[in-house]
């Protein structure tokens, strides 16, 4: 998991952990080749404290993109995926909402999970386009990207926090 600075990543470690997966943090300053040298089966992007405009805001090489590993960017880090592969995130002001909504059962990422009309969680809404090859796999009134995935590239994004405890099967995501 890389470690981009949010609240949440020692969360999002120990939720990988519970799936019996091993997992362990690396900083944001990790290079495409030291990546690959690690050898994962997958990457996750944890959320982060700023917004992606942010002069001091964390960001990873886009090369790590490039791997062909299959890649989660939870809030954050989906919005860091996005615009480091062509998508635009506003700068506009961001608020928290509670959300409602509904996810695809064709998404590579949500499939096991049930359609419901509540992730449970407050997420932001800063979205203005997805990275081309990508497309939107749950969204809301308020929120219309709330999840996206360009599958055949492996790089999948949730707006969400799959790793708390209230988001309805966070777990299976």
């Amino acid at each position: 998991m890389i470690d981009l600075g949010g609240q949440y990543s020692q969360l999002i470690a120990r939720r990988v952990r519970e799936c019996r997966v091993y997992s362990e943090l690396v900083g944001h300053t990790i290079s495409p080749e030291a990546v690959r040298a690690r050898n994962p089966y997958a990457l996750i992007l944890s959320g982060g404290p700023a917004s992606v405009y942010a002069e001091d805001a964390p960001h990873i090489d886009p090369k790590i993109f490039d791997l062909g590993i299959p890649t989660l960017g939870i809030c954050y880090g989906m919005q860091l995926m996005a615009l480091d592969l062509g998508g635009r995130v506003d700068r506009t002001g961001v608020s928290e909402v509670r959300q409602d909504g509904a996810a695809s059962r064709e998404s590579r990422l949500l499939k096991d999970t049930r359609r419901s009309r509540r992730s449970g969680c407050h997420i932001v809404t800063p979205w203005s386009s997805l990275p081309k090859g990508s497309r939107v796999v749950a969204g809301s009134a308020s929120t219309p990207i709330g999840a996206f995935e360009a599958a055949e590239r492996k790089l999948y994004g949730v707006q969400f926090h799959p790793e708390v405890v209230h988001t309805p099967h966070g777990m299976q995501v």
